[in-house]
């Protein structure tokens, strides 16, 4: 078995009306929590700064990690795997058969087949998340059976953010135009799953000075 880290960081700030959270509206994948993959070489709580830096635009310097509000870990189902290792996809089950895709480290694939040390996947880019309505790009080819992962573990973090922003703005990352803004805990947006799922993690800490909502539902307002 082998396993790739990946984090997810809830940034809260305070205010007179109490805490806001931090999300990000992605342009077709909904909106969202800071979150990411651990690169190589990287602490977890490195990967949050730096995930939360390059997705929200927010300086690393006006961020301090509280603490780490726990870890889950699961594997992934035998059609699925994570790519642990950046690859280039090859043609056939050789290093030597032309190479004409690129893959990089964190994306989920589809396990098709298995030979001689490689395997058959099949990455998909749809056309929005949730609810897609069609495949936008299809990748399908044979990878080296040491770039994949099998087992996914998760490190979530409370971060705090001590400065001025904007309520809204915009962040160019990952190719596309984010959207980061901040929503108050008691009435936070619909956000996509499974990383609504994810709130759980930080309604459920008893820290010092962190306030979570008291109501029945605190994952949407």
């Amino acid at each position: 078995m082998s396993f790739l880290a990946k984090v997810t960081a809830f940034v809260v700030r305070r205010t007179q009306r109490g805490h806001d959270l931090l999300f990000f509206e992605h342009p077709t994948a909904g909106i969202q929590i800071p979150a990411g993959t651990v690169e190589e070489g990287e602490s977890p709580q490195e990967a949050a700064l730096r995930e939360v830096g390059e997705e929200t635009g927010l300086p690393v310097t006006a961020l301090h990690v509280r603490r780490c509000l726990g870890c889950t870990e699961r594997a992934l189902p035998p059609d699925r795997r994570l790519i642990l290792l950046p690859t280039r996809v090859y043609a056939h089950p050789d290093r030597t058969s032309f190479d004409w895709a690129y893959l990089r480290r964190g994306i989920t694939v589809q396990v098709n087949r298995r030979a001689k040390g490689f395997t058959q996947i099949t990455y998909e880019e749809l056309d929005r998340v949730p609810d897609p309505q069609y495949v936008t790009m299809s990748i399908t080819g044979w990878v080296p059976d040491e770039t994949l992962a099998d087992v996914m573990r998760r490190h979530f973090f409370l971060l705090d953010f001590v400065g001025e922003t904007a309520q809204r703005w915009t962040q160019y990352a990952d190719r596309h135009l984010f959207r980061p803004f901040w929503a108050p805990v008691s009435a936070l947006p619909p956000i996509i799953p499974p990383q609504d799922e994810w709130l759980a993690f930080l309604f459920q800490d008893d820290g010092d000075d962190w306030r979570p909502p008291t109501n029945d539902s605190p994952g949407h307002g």
